[in-house]
């Protein structure tokens, strides 16, 4: 049984920075792709950063020069490392992990405050 533990979020203001950690847990063989997604009120979920078991990486547009997308492959565990926030930013953040199928996380929520 893999699990998804997530933490990092709060409330910050406008140019902040935050960092969001996923760590993975259980019975685990080979991780392929781990990510970040997000979903503000009354959007859909949309994709924010992935990196693969390799180190490429993927960002949205939004996002881009502004978080960084990391992990740790000893500890099964992904960063989003995210800076120079905006309102717009504000959203629950979820963690996406492949292995035998995608795991999600059951979200951390950021608040940017203007």
């Amino acid at each position: 049984q893999v699990q998804l533990v997530e933490s990092g979020g709060g409330l910050v203001q406008a140019g902040g920075s935050l960092r969001l950690s996923c760590a993975a847990t259980g019975i685990i063989w080979r991780i392929n792709s781990m990510g970040w997604y997000r979903q503000a009120p009354g959007k859909q979920r949309e994709l924010v950063a992935t990196i693969t078991s390799g180190g490429n990486t993927n960002y949205a547009d939004s996002v881009k020069d502004r978080f960084t997308i990391s992990r740790d492959n000893i500890k099964n565990t992904v960063y989003l490392q995210m800076n120079s926030l905006k309102p717009e930013d504000t959203a629950v953040y979820y963690c996406n992990v492949e292995i035998d199928r995608q795991y999600w996380g059951r979200g951390t929520k950021v608040t940017v405050s203007s």
